[in-house]
């Protein structure tokens, strides 16, 4: 009885540790992610008005129109600012045109009109 109980324990782990190694384990759980999450280096465009501009966090807080590839609807959202030269460019209620990249779970504002 014993073997039979282990030979079924192992018939069934066989296809679950298939489908886990065709899925790539754990590391993807959304086969339609955004490019940038998948390791590619997209760059998204969006004007915006500047809500909010935080030059201690290097954050800015921005009402941005849709941007479709990532399927976002217009909304208002914080960015990271890492270059320090960028904050000159941003003033509360100022219209810009801006690009940003996704690092991680981070968006980070790139360029600045």
């Amino acid at each position: 009885m014993k073997v039979f109980t282990l030979g079924m324990v192992i018939a069934l782990m066989i296809p679950a540790s298939a489908g886990f190694a065709q899925t790539g384990g754990m590391k993807s759980h959304d086969a339609h992610a955004p490019a940038a999450q998948k390791g590619a280096s997209a760059v998204y465009a969006a004007s915006a008005v500047v809500k909010k501009v935080d030059a201690v966090s290097g954050m800015v807080t921005l009402a941005h129109s849709p941007v479709k590839e990532l399927n976002w609807p217009a909304m208002t959202m914080m960015f990271t600012v890492r270059d320090k030269a960028l904050l000159g460019k941003l003033a509360v209620d100022r219209k810009i045109e801006f690009t940003f990249i996704q690092d991680g779970a981070d968006y980070v504002v790139t360029t600045v009109k």
